[in-house]
């Protein structure tokens, strides 16, 4: 069985296939089959399948009990490939690119599609083909010429099968869903808001906060309206600019207690409360669309539901199914450890290449055994701190680490001379000029917010440490290039670990249900959860060796087996 095969869904349900030679080209027939998924089905020899989109294919496969070992999404390489060809803001669709290709009028992406609260899978009905298959062949061939065409074209194919292999992933953890129990979530609700009331106002202890708030003010003030309290403030002789807690947590007012704890509740009551309850939970299950390098990072987002911000209280009702564990592993000071792989510096190497906590390592060698003054100075050199007592961190951190502090430093000066920034394997953070612009054409948030909310009833608070990579200010850009060739590296690794985990549990009854950043969830019998635990070890050290090669770099776990996610930290 040849091992690549190209396919094609049809308006009818069914499909267009063809293998697949080693150039790219077609080493057969075009074959016309009347059922995706059987097409799929009865050919297990196939070990990749080119396909134009696996958010379109994939979830259909899911839903009649297929799955693949490994695919090539096109529309995925294609928005790599733009970008690190410094493009990004063209359309990235097959259709697009076919079109470049013949010299055609190039056609607009089609706008983001809504969330869909509740929905088990985000595209269930079969969707035209705007390419024929022997279209998506022609660009398939197109983006092999255009990988060898890189500077480093085994990295950057790595970087697009990886990034393949997420959507994968999320396809199947959108399938799985979380386990939620929704009896638990309300317990939770009643015991920190209180009873609801008729008609959808806030609730009890909601509505008691917001009196001590006003009887602190001695007038009537709206909690949840910033500028109210900003105004409240100003009356009582106190200047604040927002009402963010670290500004007013340390103000001599009566009305700062109740009022962070308003803000905490109020945010919970919102992102996480009831009407999110019914919104997103269906079958004992939470699933959120996952988007994969839904931020210029290639960090992941989601299309609504929150699932990238559950607050810890929350995390209660995230229990495993009777007789089942969830396995919760989250990487240890795995930024820090990537910059030590991607500079190459033998001292930082040496250092990250211990079981022991990275940063007590740094603090024994550059700052006396003060652990917090060490983390605090790696983090400024990744993140960019860099004036003040981070400048004097810095210093010290340079004369221990020379490589890895120079490779941050020549990121940021590229950022700030407006060069194309890349990621070890080439993810391309992309140029200043106009990348504003580019950026919201592209679909891809400008200051890699955790969260995009289109259509649902999540919020973002937070964002990423780093400013909007489009900023006009060239020190804001030169801190995010800074920081972008770790964080991205650092995404581009978990890519690969994702994919290598999801290799090993392929024989057992485990199933992915959860991954932001650095923690991944498994859920599993609880006879699996030893064996779930090594996969996520040896998936993590292969992911290593298969990235930076073999090196002293070593990116531990920290792993918990537990029932409940809230028991995990």
């Amino acid at each position: 069985m040849t091992e690549r095969w190209a396919l094609a869904a049809t308006e009818d349900g069914g499909a267009e296939l063809a293998a697949l030679g080693s150039d790219g080209l077609p080493a057969g027939p075009v074959r016309r089959e009347h059922d995706l998924a059987e097409s799929v089905r009865s050919r297990p020899g196939v070990t990749r399948w080119v396909w134009r989109s696996t958010a379109e294919i994939y979830p259909r496969l899911l839903a009649a009990g297929v799955r693949v070992d490994r695919c090539y999404d096109i529309e995925d390489a294609e928005t790599l490939l733009l970008g690190h060809e410094g493009r990004l803001g063209e359309p990235r669709s097959a259709a697009a690119a076919w079109a470049r290709l013949r010299g055609g009028p190039v056609p607009p992406d089609p706008p983001q599609r809504p969330a869909e609260p509740g929905a088990q899978s985000p595209l269930f009905e079969p969707r035209p083909a705007d390419i024929p298959l022997d279209g998506l062949i022609e660009v398939y061939a197109d983006q092999q010429r255009r990988h060898e065409a890189t500077a480093h074209p085994d990295r950057m194919r790595l970087l697009t099968a990886g990034e393949s292999a997420g959507m994968l992933v999320a396809a199947e953890m959108n399938e799985a869903g979380l386990p939620w129990r929704a009896d638990v979530h309300r317990e939770v609700l009643h015991e920190l808001l209180g009873e609801r009331y008729a008609g959808g106002g806030e609730p009890r202890r909601l509505a008691e906060l917001a009196d001590e708030v006003s009887a602190a003010f001695g007038r009537r003030v709206r909690p949840d309206l910033p500028a109210d309290v900003v105004k409240a403030f100003a009356q009582a002789g106190i200047k604040v600019r927002s009402t963010r807690r670290w500004e007013i947590e340390s103000l001599d007012h009566p009305a700062v207690k109740p009022l962070i704890e308003y803000k905490k509740l109020y945010r919970i009551w919102v992102a996480h409360g009831w009407s999110w309850l019914q919104d997103w939970v269906r079958d004992g299950r939470f699933r959120p669309e996952y988007l994969p390098g839904g931020t210029v990072t290639g960090r992941w987002v989601t299309n609504g539901g929150g699932a990238l911000q559950i607050p810890k209280v929350i995390r209660r009702a995230v229990v495993a199914d009777p007789a089942w564990r969830l396995v919760v592993a989250d990487a240890d000071q795995m930024e820090p450890r990537v910059l030590a792989a991607i500079s190459r510096d033998p001292a930082l190497m040496e250092v990250a290449g211990r079981a022991t906590d990275l940063y007590q390592a740094v603090s024994d060698r550059a700052f006396s055994g003060d652990r917090a003054m060490a983390k605090i100075a790696v983090l400024g050199a990744i993140y960019g701190q860099t004036s003040g007592d981070g400048l004097k961190n810095l210093a010290a951190l340079r004369r221990r680490f020379p490589k890895a502090v120079a490779y941050v430093d020549d990121a940021a000066r590229a950022g700030e001379e407006g060069r194309l920034v890349r990621t070890w394997l080439g993810r391309t953070c992309p140029p200043a000029a106009g990348s504003g612009d580019a950026a919201e054409e592209a679909g891809i948030p400008q200051d890699d917010p955790t969260e995009t909310t289109a259509g649902g009833t999540g919020s973002a608070e937070d964002t990423e440490f780093t400013p909007g990579y489009a900023s006009t200010n060239t020190r804001a850009r030169g801190r995010f290039a800074r920081n972008f060739v770790v964080q991205g590296s650092a995404a581009d690794w978990a890519l690969l670990m994702l994919a290598a985990l999801r290799r090993s549990c392929a024989d057992l009854a485990a199933e992915l249900v959860f991954f932001q950043h650095d923690e991944v969830i498994v859920h599993c019998p609880a006879e699996e959860a030893e064996a779930v635990t090594e996969a996520i070890r040896e998936a993590s050290e292969l992911a290593g060796r298969i990235m930076f090669g073999e090196t002293p770099v070593r990116f531990p776990f920290t792993t918990a087996v537990v029932e409940c996610y809230a028991d995990a930290k």
